[in-house]
């Protein structure tokens, strides 16, 4: 299926069998490397550089934001509808400058950092991922969860406004794919 937004052919690369939406929205495609057996749903934008672990599926209307910045998954991720992951923020404490529409040389504050996710991470609807996140092998996010940098045990499901631990997750099932 064609793209209606760019041609598949520049991003950085594109794995066998993976699947990109009609109307997904790369703003850089030559900085975006996409595993096998991936999907990326329809109405999804992603400025980020981006490198998608195999077998991962980004849900419809998820935005990746970051100009410059870099967000990385591992294998088997999943990320639900509506979800935002930024890798760039304004600061809201103080006064800052850091649009994308700002040239660079006159931004001030802002926060930037890259994202990563381990294996096997999995985000609920509606969720948002601030600047700097790491996420362990095995987290999961219940829908509308807000995650801000610091640290998270693997294999543990969390919720909420403010990440709360909920449980540990059964990871019997799927350990042939580990």
């Amino acid at each position: 299926m064609d793209n209606i937004f760019f041609d598949l052919n520049e991003l950085g690369y594109l794995g066998e069998g993976a699947i990109i939406g009609k109307t997904v929205r790369i703003r850089n495609p030559k900085n975006v490397f996409i595993g096998n057996g991936c999907i990326i749903d329809d109405f999804t934008y992603i400025s980020a550089n981006l490198k998608l672990g195999d077998y991962s599926h980004i849900g419809p209307n998820v935005t990746i934001n970051g100009g410059g910045y870099n967000f990385e998954t591992g294998k088997y991720v999943g990320i639900a509808a509506g979800c935002n992951i930024n890798c760039t923020s304004n600061e809201f404490l103080s006064a800052c400058l850091f649009l994308p529409s700002v040239p660079k040389e006159s931004q001030i504050g802002g926060i930037g950092e890259d994202i990563k996710f381990g294996n096997h991470v999995t985000i609920g609807s509606n969720t948002i991922v601030s600047p700097g996140v790491f996420l362990p092998d095995g987290f999961a996010a219940g829908a509308h969860t807000i995650i801000r940098k610091r640290k998270y045990e693997s294999w543990t499901l969390y919720s909420g406004e403010r990440a709360t631990r909920i449980m540990k997750r059964n990871n019997e099932r799927i350990k042939k794919f580990l």
